[in-house]
């Protein structure tokens, strides 16, 4: 016995969504869509937005202003349970006095199932999860990852259309957390439903998401594929808050020339106004170091000074100075190491293609 595995997902469509509480803006006007079937993951640092958002598409939470849909229809006057939403939290919110069986089953009940439906689809969510044995242990019985895809199978026995989740790996270990992020995309895949994800987690959110919103300050500052975002960040946070990066600060000179501490660097994107004050954006393992008093022959050549080397077993992490005390990451990979040490002179070198020139 299986859950039905068609795509099944429905859309939801924010406009000019608000959260006002008194005079804090908590989300402030954002245009926002999920396709139907897609995972869709909210993005940011702590008081971003991004929870008060998907608090509002469950309906805990009422809008200020805006319109909120789901499948084309309003739904922000309509209770959380005539919303067809599944919810899963960081606290599992089991019912310690429950079996598994009868947790899972609990949905049911209140939507006044038939017995024998309810049988089917508890079994069929358990499996799903991969705890078809586990129906008649008690919620203390399990480990914590248990107990979240406890929490996961009650949220999809009644095979809502949408499925939002709060932070639900935030309590587990990384290697537990881990496992269950591909456990969550695998059964995102069977499922066919609407994923809408909350994290800060940013590695997280890289390897779940079709599309990933990235909140800050209560507003979206980018939307896009974990690709897109990566490779192409429109804004300085962006950069900096998905993945690790280098900032090079300077002035533009000609399109996409920047002066760098007397310096020039050519970028492959961007495009801005002679005397404009930019960052030159440069993921930490597109940069080369060079050793030796030399300048190498490269469009993109930066003196600097190593401060520390961190060793992280399949990489390493280089902190660079540069002349106007800017510090700059490289990071090398295993078999590619340049030898250096702390103290010695260094050039940085990179491709113009790998180099972004973001407004400061």
């Amino acid at each position: 016995m299986s859950i039905d595995h068609a795509p099944r997902g429905a859309s939801i469509t924010m406009r000019g969504l608000t959260k006002r509480y008194d005079s804090v803006t908590a989300v402030n006007a954002i245009d926002l869509e999920a396709r139907p079937g897609e995972f869709l993951t909210l993005l940011g640092p702590s008081g971003s937005g991004k929870t008060t958002t998907l608090n509002m598409i469950a309906g805990f939470v009422d809008v200020t202003e805006g319109e909120l849909q789901i499948d084309g229809q309003p739904v922000g006057d309509l209770p959380p349970y005539r919303r067809n939403i599944g919810m899963v939290f960081q606290e599992y919110a089991l019912f310690p006095h429950m079996t598994v069986t009868h947790n899972v089953e609990y949905p049911l009940r209140q939507r006044k199932f038939a017995k024998a439906e309810r049988r089917e689809k508890v079994a069929a969510a358990l499996q799903t999860v991969g705890l078809e044995d586990f129906g008649r242990r008690m919620p203390k019985a399990l480990s914590g990852g248990q107990q979240q895809r406890v929490a996961l199978a009650r949220a999809i026995v009644y095979e809502p259309r949408v499925l939002l989740m709060d932070e639900p790996l935030g309590a587990l270990d990384k290697k537990l957390r881990d496992s269950l992020q591909l456990e969550i995309k695998r059964i995102h895949g069977e499922l066919g439903t609407t994923f809408v994800y909350v994290t800060h987690d940013q590695d997280e959110a890289l390897v779940l998401s079709d599309r990933i919103a990235v909140f800050n300050d209560a507003r979206i500052e980018q939307v896009g594929t974990p690709t897109e975002l990566y490779e192409r960040p429109e804004s300085v946070f962006v950069a900096g808050f998905l993945g690790e990066s280098s900032l090079f600060g300077g002035t533009v000179t000609d399109g996409r020339t920047v002066d760098v501490g007397g310096r020039r660097i050519v970028a492959g994107r961007g495009d801005f106004v002679r005397g404009d004050t930019v960052a030159v954006v440069v993921r930490p393992e597109r940069i080369r170091i060079v050793a030796g008093e030399s300048e190498p022959a490269a469009v993109n050549a930066v003196p600097g000074t190593v401060i520390q080397e961190i060793y992280l077993g399949n990489s390493r992490k280089v902190e660079v100075r540069l002349s106007d005390d800017t510090m700059v990451l490289v990071r090398e990979s295993a078999g590619n190491i340049t030898p250096t040490e702390p103290g010695q002179h260094i050039w940085l070198t990179f491709d113009p293609d790998n180099a972004a020139i973001l407004p400061a």
